[in-house]
């Protein structure tokens, strides 16, 4: 995978706690974690949830992109926090936790089946005994990508340095499955564009599953929102809560 500017170029970067708050996907994670006392949080970007795990629970955050990691530990409670730059679909941390988690929709950055076998692969090298996993997808069936357009997406974004600024996307679904995207910022003070082009995959529910029972793990539930209601086939999430088999 190339370098998404989106999480590397700190500029962009600067964006992402503004436009995405995850405030229901922080309260399942947390209601989810039950006792557990150590957590790895795969693809953890500005770490909103790592650091807010890191009261009582020894954490660990990984991502492959050095500026997101670099906003992590400069938020409240990231000094409690191990952070570690590297690919959730290689890396080995050498010991396992009661918790694995890779929410943020970040399962979709790994476009081919090889790369989202490894990804979780690496959950399961990492999962204790009794311990679980918990990650989220969009559902392919509710087509989210259709509203990722100019008329749609567009809104007005409050930022501590450029000021007011104006965001959209535009997005297209590509003959492979892949929907390519850009993300699209202008400062309104300046006219200062700022662009990042993303793809990303969206695999169904029947193959999130064939990859977890191949890669020895099992889920013992699947919700379809953050809120926690169950999966049916018009849910917008695919959210699988499970251990090792």
């Amino acid at each position: 995978m190339t370098a998404d500017l989106l999480y590397n170029d700190p500029a962009l970067v600067d964006f992402y706690d503004l436009v995405n708050t995850g405030d229901a996907e922080l309260r399942r994670c947390l209601a989810l974690a039950g006792d557990a006392k150590s957590v790895l949080d795969l693809g953890c970007g500005t770490g909103q949830l790592a650091a807010a795990f890191a009261d009582g629970r020894a954490v660990v955050g990984v991502d492959p992109a050095g500026a997101m990691l670099d906003v992590a530990r400069r938020r409240p409670a990231g000094e409690h926090v191990e952070w570690v730059e590297g690919d959730a679909r290689t890396i080995r941390i050498g010991r396992t936790f009661d918790l694995v988690m890779l929410t943020g929709h970040a399962f979709q950055v790994f476009l081919t089946r090889e790369d989202q076998l490894a990804v979780l692969g690496t959950i399961a090298a990492h999962l204790a005994p009794g311990g679980h996993f918990l990650f989220d997808s969009r559902n392919p069936a509710v087509e989210a990508w259709r509203d990722w357009v100019p008329e749609r997406s567009e809104e007005m974004v409050s930022h501590p340095r450029f000021g007011m600024v104006k965001g959209w996307y535009d997005a297209r679904m590509e003959a492979d499955g892949i929907v390519s995207y850009r993300t699209w910022y202008e400062v309104a003070a300046t006219g200062q564009m700022l662009m990042a082009e993303s793809k990303i995959a969206f695999p169904s529910k029947d193959e999130i599953a064939a990859g977890i029972e191949a890669t020895g793990l099992v889920a013992e539930s699947w919700f379809g929102d953050w809120e926690g209601g169950a999966w049916t086939p018009a849910s917008r999430e695919i959210i699988p809560f499970g251990r090792l088999r």
